[in-house]
């Protein structure tokens, strides 16, 4: 029976007088198939000497150098060095018992949900007895660490985890259980005590307890899904205290959050939105509000973040008005019911106090439309007809339904010609609608900020009164007459 490769892995730096322990404790394990990749992180003492003599004597080991980056790149760089299947991070001051790795693999091989397996320990060095771990669960892992660095993983599992983060300086193996378990998986703690930890005076252990605050804001920004999901929300830097400031920050800044429930997998995603939009995403626009585009679960999303209205409209917004937010997920929602084209609406996020109203952002699947109107100002369409036809006959049908767009410009109408020959029209910056009927006069009004050419606005002229039934030489007159009295209108348009 062939057993698989497990991969020790150990960085090193300025460990001289601690690392022959560490290294040999792992050489005597009476596991058959291992290989141990020592990695110096720059080291100025003798310890790159040490390592590479052990790889003169014994085949099973590696030796690698980089310059000094911290010992969550060093691990990375072992591990992409590694072939094992398994990994088996041991630090160089550090010791493992040697039946620890068949005990482990054991119960690794024989369950496939099984993600961590780790043991008992026991303190020595400056102090001794036994490290007292509590049992694991995921609540707990939200407000601390309750596993040790060395412990048995899945080489797969540190890919989908992407890896020890680099940008943390402290507890990082805290970070990288959080990865690897957030989304489920088994965890072991061995009932015998096989590593053995050595306390000393300037031990990294004792000197990241001056991080704490950088720690737990890492935490935060890059796991939020998984806080909110076991303590209610952040991680506070009083860790124990955590769910229930939770709760009470939800009593004094409470949350509106609406998820369409054919997204119900995006739930989470929604929930943490401010922390995700301030840290993450690609932007788009920023000006008066912000645009940014996130992929997510598989999916394109475009979130608008709306500024913070005046004291005025806070005010209004929170006591007798829906938020903007809220608006253009429910105005989506209807024009796509009436059958008038706009991106799919997920979901939106609004907060604030109960007098005052905050931040609010409004998420959608990402449009396939390739063309905003504002391209005729820059590019021959060859069925430019064809296309404002399909713009005029969306207008035309939104305003049947009842629906005025107030902001109906230039980059608010996207469209594609779809591999079928069809001209597929959306409508997006919904949060402006007003309801009731529309007018002819009202109607044509309604196109003031579309700019064009004499020519341009006849083809939306004779499509528009088409499909309503006007006459078309009173649109077009309308419409010139729209163009005429507004100022701001942009008119460079190719003839």
């Amino acid at each position: 029976m062939t057993t698989p490769l497990v991969s020790v892995i150990m960085p090193m730096y300025n460990m001289e007088p601690y690392l022959k322990e560490a290294v040999d404790s792992v050489l005597v394990s009476d596991y058959p198939s291992l290989e141990l990749v020592l990695m110096d992180d720059g080291s100025s003492d003798d310890s790159l000497l040490i390592a590479q003599e052990y790889a003169v004597h014994d085949p099973r080991v590696q030796v690698h150098t980089q310059t000094n980056a911290g010992a969550c790149a060093a691990r990375n760089h072992a591990i992409a060095l590694a072939k094992g299947k398994y990994i088996l991070p041991v630090d160089a001051d550090d010791r493992i018992d040697k039946c620890f790795i068949s005990e482990a693999v054991a119960r690794m091989e024989s369950d496939n949900e099984l993600k961590v397996v780790y043991s008992h320990a026991e303190f020595f060095g400056d102090r001794a007895g036994e490290w007292k771990l509590l049992p694991f669960s995921l609540s707990l892992l939200a407000r601390k660490n309750m596993i040790p660095i060395t412990a048995l993983f899945r080489r797969e599992d540190w890919e989908q985890a992407g890896g020890y983060c680099q940008e943390i300086i402290a507890r990082e193996d805290w970070e990288f259980w959080i990865a690897i378990l957030k989304n489920g998986g088994k965890v072991i703690q061995l009932p015998q005590s096989m590593l053995y930890y050595r306390v000393r005076a300037n031990s990294k252990r004792i000197s990241d307890r001056a991080l704490k605050r950088h720690v737990i804001d890492v935490l935060n920004r890059r796991h939020p899904e998984f806080f909110e999901q076991q303590l209610g929300g952040k991680l506070h830097y009083n860790r124990t205290w955590s769910k229930l400031l939770n709760r009470l920050s939800r009593i004094i800044f409470p949350r509106r959050i609406v998820v369409n429930p054919q997204w119900k997998e995006l739930e989470l995603f929604i929930r943490t939105l401010p922390v995700h939009f301030r840290n993450e995403g690609i932007p788009l626009y920023k000006g008066r509000n912000e645009l940014k585009e996130f992929r997510e679960q598989g999916y394109e999303l475009v979130v608008k973040s709306f500024r913070i209205p005046n004291i005025f409209n806070q005010l209004a917004y929170n006591l007798f008005r829906p938020s903007k937010a809220r608006r253009s997920y429910r105005y989506a929602e209807r024009l796509r019911k009436a059958g008038v084209g706009s991106p799919q609406p997920i979901g939106f996020y609004s907060t604030g106090t109960w007098l005052m109203f905050g931040h609010s952002y409004y998420v959608s699947l990402k449009s396939t439309c390739p063309y905003t109107y504002r391209g005729f100002a820059t590019r021959d369409f060859s069925r430019k007809d064809d296309i404002l036809r399909a713009i005029a006959r969306t207008t035309a049908r939104m305003h049947e339904q009842g629906f005025l767009h107030k902001d109906y410009s230039a980059g608010n109408i996207l469209f594609e010609e779809r591999a079928d020959g069809t001209i597929h029209v959306e409508i997006i910056d919904l949060n402006r609608m007003r309801f009731g009927r529309v007018s002819m006069e009202k109607g044509c009004k309604n196109f003031e900020r579309l700019p064009g050419t004499p020519a341009m606005f006849k083809v939306l002229a004779d499509e528009y009164a088409r499909v309503r039934g006007f006459d078309a030489h009173a649109c077009l007159r309308l419409i010139e007459k729209a163009h005429a009295a507004d100022p701001k209108t942009d008119k460079r348009i190719k003839k």
